[in-house]
C-alpha cells in the first residue's frame, strides 16, 4: 500500500468515526456530541483510535454513559480494534465550539 493509499484509508476511517460520533447524544441535550464541539481530537494510528473530548460541564451526570457510548460505537467501526477515549478539560468548552447547526437547533442563533 502506498503512502497516498494509507492517507486516503485513514481519512475514510476518520470520516466513519465522525459519522458514528454524530450518533452519540447527551440525553439532556438534543444535539450530538460532535456538533456540540465536545470532540477535540481524533487520532487514528493503524486500528487504534484515540479521542480527546470534554463535556459542557465538568460535573456532567451522564459522563460515564456518554464515554461508554463513544467507546462502543467507535470500536464498532470496521477497521478499528480499540478506542481510547480521553476526558480532557483544556480548553474549557464554550458555546463558540458548537457548529452552526447545533446553535440553530438549540435556538442560539
Amino acid at each position: 500500500m502506498t503512502l497516498n493509499e494509507q492517507t486516503i484509508d485513514k481519512e475514510k476511517l476518520e470520516e466513519r468515526i465522525v459519522e458514528v460520533l454524530k450518533t452519540v447524544y447527551d440525553p439532556e441535550i438534543p444535539v450530538n456530541i460532535y456538533d456540540l464541539g465536545l470532540v477535540y481530537k481524533i487520532d487514528v494510528d493503524g486500528t487504534v483510535v484515540s479521542i480527546d473530548m470534554t463535556f459542557t460541564a465538568p460535573s456532567c451526570p451522564m459522563a460515564d454513559f456518554i464515554l461508554d457510548d463513544v467507546k462502543q460505537k467507535v470500536e464498532g467501526v470496521t477497521g478499528i480494534t480499540k478506542a481510547i477515549v480521553n476526558l480532557v478539560y483544556e480548553p474549557e468548552w464554550s458555546r463558540d465550539m458548537m457548529s452552526e447547526e447545533a446553535k440553530l437547533e438549540l435556538g442560539l442563533l
